[in-house]
């Protein structure tokens, strides 16, 4: 599976300039390619995000979390979430899952991985327990 220049390009905008809130990556079919679906804005929220994430198509996607931790510090973590929702094609599935580990390697810097096949396993407060 083939990873797109603009993908590893607009996720180390992300990460160096935090040009974005979230990047949604999908896998186009015809050429066998990872391509960047939607980018998200830096004043997006966290239900922007998850309200373009197709109910019935696989995606991957970054997200660029800020939280304050215990000590009262402000910090950040990248996100890389699989989303393959149960209505999504079996063999879409597949694909999606077979390409993940090598389509996360080209992304450097992603610090907390995220599955999910419905909204509920990937709300706020999980975000928010993955992130502390």
């Amino acid at each position: 599976m083939a990873v797109c220049d603009e993908c590893k390009l607009k996720f180390l905008e992300l990460k160096a300039k935090r040009s974005f809130r979230f990047i949604v990556f999908k896998i186009n079919e015809k050429v066998q390619q990872v391509v960047v679906d939607r980018l998200g804005e830096p004043g997006e929220s966290y239900e922007d995000f998850t309200a373009c994430l197709p109910a019935d198509e696989c995606r991957y996607a970054v997200y660029d979390f800020d939280f304050v931790t215990d000590e009262n510090c402000q910090k950040s973590k990248i996100f890389f979430i699989s989303w393959a929702p149960d209505t999504s094609r079996v063999r879409s599935k597949m694909l999606y899952a077979s390409s993940k580990d090598r389509f996360k390697r080209e992304l450097d810097g992603i610090q907390v991985e995220l599955q999910a096949t419905d909204p509920s396993e990937m709300s706020m407060d999980i975000v928010k327990s993955r992130a502390l």
